[in-house]
């Protein structure tokens, strides 16, 4: 990760690192549109060829969402495996109390650490990338970035495709 101190924010990455095609999303665990949107863009890198890949960045609502914050914590939490992690609690975003947090941890292979004291210590990566989140003008969830641009077009594979220039294969 760099530095020590220095929090990388491309840190979950899916696709190949190398894509010339890089998508940021801002997203939040208990944001239905996110829910919405997590399978669409999975699809999108999967079909890209190695054309583009996801980055995600955590920007919890918490004013709206309660557990949203808890969520990101413990996905965080997860390390290496972030991203089962991550569609676990999209595909679960109605049920992200601390038990329902503990109890996909250990379905993904990890026994303690994602939720409570112990996922504390991800509180700065948390808010590093709500941070960069704000100072890019980020205010609802999800919001896109296609190679430092905002995206404004609809979270559906053909509008995605075509703004990014993929074909189908």
């Amino acid at each position: 990760m760099g530095e020590p101190g220095i929090i990388d924010l491309d840190r979950h990455c899916y696709g190949s690192v190398d894509a010339p095609i890089t998508i940021v999303e801002y997203g939040d665990f208990e944001c239905p549109y996110c829910a919405a949107a997590f399978p669409v863009l999975r699809e999108l890198i999967e079909s890209s060829n190695g054309q583009a890949r996801l980055i995600f960045r955590h920007f919890p609502v918490f004013t709206k969402h309660p557990f949203a914050l808890t969520a990101a914590l413990a996905a965080e939490a997860s390390g290496d495996r972030f991203w089962a992690m991550h569609d676990l609690l999209f595909t679960h975003q109605d049920r992200l109390t601390d038990n329902d947090l503990a109890a996909y941890a250990r379905s993904v292979g990890i026994a303690s650490g994602v939720v409570g004291e112990a996922a504390q210590q991800f509180r700065a990566a948390v808010e590093n990338d709500y941070a960069s989140g704000a100072a890019d003008g980020v205010r609802g969830t999800p919001t896109l970035f296609v190679n430092g641009r905002l995206y404004t077009g609809r979270v559906e594979l053909g509008p995605l495709r075509s703004a990014l220039g993929l074909s189908r294969h």
